[in-house]
């Protein structure tokens, strides 16, 4: 068999692997029994990053989560702890979890259990803390500690006991869903959530007699129109893992960012990750902040973008290419042909009423990447690059080439061979 048709035949696979994942979610647990993390270690999104390459926005979120476990009670004992070794930093995506922007995830925070039924995988998030001045964007005050510990404490354990009661929601369906509704399951996520919430509440009702604890959760989930974003992605991510391995694909099935490095890995190269300096978003910034206030690009939420969505579904929801930056619907549409040129295929399930019900093209194809010199587009929040900030805005920003251009090296494959 040449080469070209043995690559057709591994990309073919990987896509259908993709698509075809079955992502339900089946609990919320703690980090350390969901990971089975022990010890002091502090997750981060993105590729592996030391402590001395790490941006100070991420510095800042893992010495709030060594306070926040009750290592350390101030910064500098936190510090001394991480430098020395005392603490552990890992990525997320090693231990089966993607992490938004920041990405920390630590053995007592509740993360969602989702599990692809048709591989038999699963994959974690931690639960969605809101908008603002919240651990992901770097803040790290007193407030950003409490509302975790409640997370913890009372949130986490009374949504793990909704979902056993309810046998397994179906995310891939109030995904696909929510994109008939607007959504693309990055920057928008109204639509996911509010279904989420639909079928959650009954389960919720009957896992306690504690009226308050539930009006509680039921008033942050009805302020918090991002809280399935950690959902999709944990989706995502039980989808992309099982293409890891498939020898001889050129197909993406991870992209994540520390803040420091862009990292992808491909479905035929496993693990092995390859990284390129990060680049920093473009978009539109909250009162009082511009493009001088903005970290570099943060987070595992491209994992997103990596199944079809996000950036790629731009088309399913002109509203978020405005508030992004990018115009309307015109803009939207455009987005998503644009990277339907890098793309394998389209996604069965994830369809764009705007587009005549096609599927959002799916499937990044590192070859037509460095073909094209298209770099995939990812929607994206924006953090202060100042720690304790937060997020200031929300914009997009295109991976970098060299990471695309450096698998093709090592796989041998060339460009031109592409379609």
């Amino acid at each position: 068999m040449n080469k070209t048709k043995s690559i057709k035949r591994a990309n073919q696979a990987a896509l259908e692997r993709l698509v075809g994942g079955e992502a339900v979610l089946i609990d919320c647990v703690p980090a350390r029994e969901a990971l089975g993390l022990t010890g002091r270690v502090v997750l981060h999104a993105g590729p592996p990053l030391p402590w001395a390459r790490a941006c100070a926005t991420m510095r800042a979120a893992i010495l709030c989560a060594v306070r926040y476990e009750g290592w350390a009670h101030d910064d500098s004992a936190a510090l001394d702890l991480v430098t020395s070794g005392r603490v552990a930093l890992a990525p997320c995506h090693h231990s089966g979890a993607a992490g938004p922007m920041t990405g920390m995830v630590t053995p007592t925070m509740p993360v969602f259990v989702v599990e692809n039924r048709r591989h038999g995988n699963r994959a974690f998030a931690t639960i969605n803390e809101g908008l603002g001045r919240v651990l992901r964007f770097g803040a790290n005050d007193e407030r950003v500690v409490d509302r975790l510990r409640w997370l913890a404490a009372e949130a986490g354990p009374l949504l793990g006991a909704a979902l056993r009661g309810s046998g397994g929601l179906d995310l891939r369906a109030i995904m696909a869903k929510a994109l008939s509704m607007g959504d693309e399951m990055h920057q928008r996520n109204v639509a996911a959530s509010c279904l989420l919430a639909r079928a959650l509440m009954p389960h919720l009702a009957r896992a306690t007699s504690d009226t308050a604890a539930v009006a509680r959760l039921g008033d942050f989930l009805a302020a918090n129109d991002q809280f399935f974003l950690n959902l999709a992605m944990a989706a995502a991510k039980a989808c992309a893992d099982p293409c890891l391995g498939i020898e001889g694909s050129t197909m993406v099935a991870t992209m994540a960012r520390n803040g420091t490095d862009f990292g992808i890995r491909v479905a035929g190269l496993g693990d092995r990750w390859f990284t390129a300096p990060v680049n920093t978003p473009e978009g539109l910034y909250f009162p009082g902040f511009g493009p001088p206030d903005a970290n570099p690009d943060i987070g595992d939420s491209a994992i997103v973008e990596t199944v079809g969505l996000g950036g790629f579904a731009m088309a399913a929801s002109p509203a978020v290419a405005g508030f992004v930056g990018r115009g309307g619907m015109h803009e939207a549409i455009a987005v998503t042909e644009e990277m339907a040129e890098i793309c394998l295929g389209e996604h069965p399930h994830f369809r764009l009423p705007t587009l005549d019900g096609r599927g959002t093209p799916v499937g990044i194809d590192v070859r037509k990447v460095v073909e094209t010199g298209i770099a995939p587009l990812i929607n994206t929040g924006m953090a202060g690059k100042v720690p304790g900030t937060g997020q200031i805005g929300a914009g997009v920003v295109r991976a970098p080439l060299s990471c695309f251009e450096a698998v093709v090296d090592v796989l041998g494959a060339h460009a031109g061979a592409a379609r």
